[in-house]
């Protein structure tokens, strides 16, 4: 069952990674908090392109390294803790994106984010 996780959470990051630097681009784009672009100084493209990368490279590490999957795992669930502002942030502005198009939607994403730390911390334990 963790390997399964674990395979799903990787595929789950590698996709989303990709469609970072691709098709949704410009909606992820709209989905940075103007304080990430004020305290980074990168503009949100760099920021959306930026996250993208770590997606896939933590998706793909969680498969590929799988000596340190507990280390992997641990980051993991650091990025997904380091998203989280920026989620709350949508919620808070009332900013649509990905079918969340209001504000119970964005709420009920919000609750899932412990979640996601959660299965990638037990899905990378031995």
């Amino acid at each position: 069952m963790r390997t399964t996780l674990r395979w799903l959470l990787a595929a789950s990051m590698v996709f989303a990674g990709i469609s970072h630097l691709f098709w949704a681009r410009r909606e992820f784009q709209n989905q940075v908090p103007a304080w990430a672009t004020e305290i980074s100084t990168i503009d949100p493209d760099g920021i959306v392109v930026a996250s993208g990368v770590v997606e896939v490279m933590l998706g793909a590490a969680l498969v590929a390294l799988p000596k340190e999957k507990r280390r992997v795992g641990a980051i993991l669930a650091a990025f997904f803790i380091a998203v989280f502002p920026g989620n709350v942030d949508q919620w808070l502005k009332h900013r649509d994106g990905f079918g969340m198009d209001t504000d119970a939607k964005r709420l009920i994403r919000l609750a899932f984010q412990p979640l996601l730390v959660a299965a990638a911390l037990w899905s990378t334990r031995r």
